[in-house]
């Protein structure tokens, strides 16, 4: 299926400018929203058709797609997607297709838009469309959860200069993987482990085989029961929360960390929805979610394939609830 482009079709202008001490740098800012935390999850607030909707940013997803339930009470018409299965945690979902007349977010517009529907869950609330990585992948990305806003920009001559420009102090950088979504290398126990950033997913999770491959199993002490994490798919997966002595992050050491552990690709097939990806991509063998960027403010850059960020305050990795998967769903 050929990949659309959510950003390129929206009507924006750029808002302000913010001038680099570098010469000849100059970050223009071509939108600025504030966005509110809601079911642990970053969210924007806009308009599908003049109705008020919820939109996650959800940076772990390939495509940009809008929740069943949410368009059965939106009262899109939805027509079958042939031929399109996406795959998420949780297994399949069948896909359909809805128009939609017009998209607002702040003062960007997209009118006439043949967007995906799917999911098999609701995700509560008024969350009603997931803004994926094709959105994001065409501007430099800043999450400012501990402020309230996300930024998106357009660098100008600044290929060799630092991007965060909020901190005179400096901040920690990472590299980027080539390919469409953004994955980085981090340390687990001094292991290295392939990470993807997602501001989809509530909290940071390891794949069982790396957890297993620095001493953390389902039955090794100090490791409970943390419930179900639920996705596009019908299936509940059943997750735990292991201690971690360190987890480093550039050239940030987060001591005493509590990850969840769990089988991150219970349903491997590459699709378009929730942490998917293109069948030439190799799968991350850990999430950094929202439990990161909560505490932390984040620079994303495609154009220099960087990650800036700086910590901010607040437990990085606390523990998390526990419970029986059968009676605490994530």
């Amino acid at each position: 299926m050929k990949r659309y482009s959510v950003f390129a079709a929206m009507s924006m202008m750029a808002l302000a400018v913010a001038a680099h001490a570098a010469t000849g740098c100059q970050l223009v800012r071509i939108a600025e929203w504030p966005v509110r935390t809601a079911h642990q999850r970053a969210v924007l607030d806009g308009y599908i058709n003049g109705k008020q909707v919820g939109i996650l940013v959800d940076t772990g997803a390939w495509g940009s797609l809008i929740q069943r339930a949410a368009a059965t009470r939106l009262g899109l018409e939805q027509s079958s997607a042939r031929g399109i299965t996406i795959s998420g945690v949780g297994g399949e979902s069948q896909a359909y297709v809805a128009h939609v007349d017009e998209l607002r977010i702040g003062d960007a517009t997209r009118k006439n838009w043949r967007v995906l529907v799917a999911g098999e869950h609701d995700m509560g609330g008024d969350i009603a469309l997931i803004l994926g990585d094709d959105f994001f992948e065409q501007v430099d990305l800043e999450f400012d959860i501990p402020h309230g806003m996300l930024r998106l920009f357009r660098p100008q001559g600044c290929e060799n200069a630092s991007l965060a420009y909020w901190t005179r102090s400096g901040a920690s950088e990472l590299k980027m993987e080539p390919g469409t979504l953004i994955n980085f290398n981090v340390a687990l126990e001094r292991r290295s482990v392939r990470a993807m950033l997602d501001s989809g997913g509530v909290r940071s999770v390891v794949s069982l085989p790396v957890a297993a491959a620095v001493g953390r199993t389902p039955t090794s002490a100090g490791v409970e029961p943390a419930g179900c994490f639920t996705g596009l798919g019908k299936k509940r997966v059943e997750s735990w929360v292991a201690p971690f002595d360190t987890v480093t992050i550039g050239d940030e050491i987060i001591h005493d960390a509590h990850l969840h552990i769990m089988d991150l690709w219970i349903a491997p097939r590459p699709g378009m929805g929730s942490r998917m990806f293109r069948p030439t991509e190799a799968l991350p063998e850990m999430i950094l979610g929202f439990d990161f960027l909560k505490t932390h403010r984040v620079l994303v850059s495609r154009s220099q394939r960087k990650m800036y960020f700086t910590y901010e305050g607040g437990v990085v990795f606390p523990p998390g609830p526990r419970g029986d998967c059968r009676d605490a769903p994530g």
